[in-house]
């Protein structure tokens, strides 16, 4: 099998002044070609950088760099965050599982993508490894692709494998993928909210994790559990101890019976070597992973996100802190949906009471500019590490109440106040 592999210097070549160009992300970010790309500042004008969530250490923060590229961003990552809210990069709030269609529509007309691959195999297919989610899309939608080719990379099945031909051009790297360990993360307000969220899911429930430590911090409350299935939007190391100790089995799934589903995949070597080449795992297309129509038809589907703050509606914020992005959308409501949708279902928004500064979670009402990511109209399950309340079917004094139970309790005074001047009644004689 002849491929011929191109200097990474020569490779970004291909990109022109005026193109849109997507870059592959999380564990899949290609830093190597990214950052030979943002060398090329000053040269290039007018280029677009597209992308869901990336990681690592990324060359943008020069304005050199910034006079020469806008990054238009799908989901914003921490290591983007001042590019995305500064005066050369914005925001593009949309569900996760819509992303592929801004390609395939042309609302996002791409020119050129850049992935991270897994080495071709005796047939010349490579994978997109941990990142399928819309990578998939934008390969089959840009005209150029240019793939940063690793042995470091796992080769993931599913929907993202890729004859070496269809790319444009293929740089040879040898270089390990960023790593989270959310599980060294975890602490005792995690485990305890972990604990809760926990108790609420039955055996043969499917799971949705979203990104961080509380997530680990639940599946290491499951190891009792039996006949447990997984379709999510992502996972991590915690999820392995649970299929190795028999608990995740995906025997009661509807959808891809058997498997273990998702559209990506973030967290250390321990998973991506567990993701390596195992037929048990699917990475699949992110319209379908997160279509909620999909989701509702599995058993008892369990989804576990987070959120920045609630107000005492239930409205959830999980995108910004006021007006400044810091992650976005992604397949919150893509699952919240779902779930609620699920015979049996569950969606849960899980989060500590307060910030790291003492501040509440749980508020009168959202700071100004704050974007709404699930409506108190989808709104189920709130958790903290303070307990557990469900807002479906209760108005809004109910709900206000529910919260102000679960909050720190060096805040219930100012909320109750927030409570009675809302309503007109005193929090005590309301319970």
């Amino acid at each position: 099998m002849d491929i011929h592999y191109r200097k990474a210097e020569e490779a970004v070549q291909l990109v022109k002044s005026g193109d849109r160009v997507f870059i592959h992300g999380s564990a899949a970010t290609p830093r190597v070609l990214l950052n030979k790309l943002l060398e090329r500042a000053g040269e290039l004008h007018d280029v677009e950088l597209t992308s869901i969530s990336t990681y690592g250490n990324i060359k943008w923060d020069n304005p050199q760099v910034q006079d020469s590229f806008y990054l238009n961003s799908l989901f914003v990552s921490a290591n983007v965050r001042e590019w995305a809210n500064g005066g050369h990069g914005s925001y593009v709030p949309v569900l996760l599982s819509e992303i592929p269609n801004l390609f395939y529509e042309g609302i996002l007309k791409l020119d050129v993508a850049i992935v991270h691959v897994s080495p071709p195999d005796q047939h010349g297919y490579c994978t997109l490894g941990t990142s399928v989610d819309a990578a998939l899309s934008a390969v089959r939608c840009a005209p150029v692709v240019i793939a940063q080719v690793n042995p470091h990379m796992p080769r993931v099945l599913g929907d993202g494998i890729i004859h070496h031909s269809e790319f444009t051009a293929m740089v040879w790297v040898d270089s390990p993928l960023p790593e989270v360990d959310y599980g060294a993360q975890t602490d005792a307000v995690a485990e305890k909210i972990g604990s809760h969220v926990a108790g609420l899911i039955e055996d043969g429930a499917t799971l949705q994790m979203g990104i961080g430590t509380i997530p680990d911090a639940v599946l290491k409350q499951l190891t009792g559990h039996k006949g447990l299935g997984v379709h999510t939007e992502m996972f991590s190391d915690g999820l392995v101890p649970l299929v190795e100790k028999g608990v995740v089995t995906n025997e009661h799934k509807k959808i891809r019976p058997g498997k273990i589903v998702s559209s990506f995949i973030l967290g250390t070597r321990k998973v991506y070597d567990f993701a390596d080449n195992n037929p048990y795992v699917s990475c699949m297309d992110v319209s379908f992973v997160n279509d909620s129509d999909v989701i509702r038809r599995n058993p008892k589907v369990v989804a576990i996100n987070s959120a920045i703050e609630v107000d005492l509606t239930g409205q959830i914020c999980a995108d910004s802190i006021g007006t400044y992005q810091y992650s976005g959308i992604g397949g919150q409501m893509d699952f919240m949906r779902g779930a609620s949708l699920s015979a049996g279902g569950k969606p849960i928004i899980a989060m500590p009471a307060t910030t790291k500064k003492g501040i509440s979670r749980i508020v009168p009402f959202l700071k100004q500019g704050a974007g709404v990511v699930t409506t108190r109209g989808h709104v189920h399950y709130v958790a903290t590490e303070y307990g557990v309340v469900n807002l479906y079917g209760r108005n809004l004094e109910e709900r206000a109440r529910l919260l102000i139970s679960i909050a720190h309790p060096d805040h219930r005074p100012g909320l109750e106040q927030a409570y009675y001047d809302r309503f007109k009644k005193l929090y005590a004689s309301a319970k």
